[in-house]
């Protein structure tokens, strides 16, 4: 599968994979958490200053931060309409900016850096007696497909944009489906050969 996963060097790459994870997650809920105005947009200027601080490294994760943030201006437009004017910036807010947290994990940690960390949080659930490699893999493909898709959307949208000049929007809805289904038994056959079943 394709990857957002940036060669280009950044400070961010030589941060370990489960220090981002904690970051990430702290910040992620701060975003919800904080319901005054100087607090989100405090917590939005910090995503944005790091995710500025990686420079040519974002380049890979430009087209998904702009489809977010054409959604984001959808979202403080309902909610203008509906009198909410605060609220809806609020929401716009978080939305791009957790897009854009999650960006900088994806474009800065390699896919076994973070297999490795779900590995060790799920591992005392072995005293259990539950088998937690599975379920580190499924976490893990979990979050490869969701980049993938993006990836397939994007470079489905470049060919679309190519032939006609226009953007495929839900065009490409019945296309990015086939290949995902078709990605989806790829890994699985792939699996099954490397685990013998």
């Amino acid at each position: 599968m394709r990857s957002l996963y940036s060669d280009h060097s950044t400070w961010l790459h030589a941060v370990p994979a489960g220090a981002k994870l904690a970051a990430l997650a702290l910040l992620g809920t701060l975003l919800f958490v904080f319901d005054s105005p100087l607090g989100t947009l405090a917590l939005s200027a910090v995503a944005l200053g790091l995710f500025a601080s990686l420079g040519r490294a974002t380049r890979p994760a430009w087209r998904l931060i702009v489809m977010v943030g054409v959604a984001a201006v959808l979202v403080a437009l309902f909610h203008l309409w509906l009198g909410q004017a605060w609220l809806g910036l609020a929401n716009a807010l978080r939305l791009v900016s957790a897009a854009m947290l999650g960006a900088l994990l994806t474009l800065t940690t390699r896919f076994d850096a973070l297999l490795a960390v779900f590995e060790a949080l799920l591992a005392p659930l072995q005293r259990l007696g539950i088998r937690t490699e599975g379920l580190a893999l499924g976490l893990g493909l979990m979050l490869r497909f969701t980049e993938h898709f993006f990836v397939q959307w994007r470079r489905l949208d470049d060919a679309y944009r190519a032939r006609t000049g226009r953007a495929g929007g839900l065009r490409l809805l019945a296309p990015l489906t086939i290949r995902m289904l078709v990605t989806a038994r790829r890994v699985a056959d792939a699996l099954a050969a490397r685990l013998g079943r």
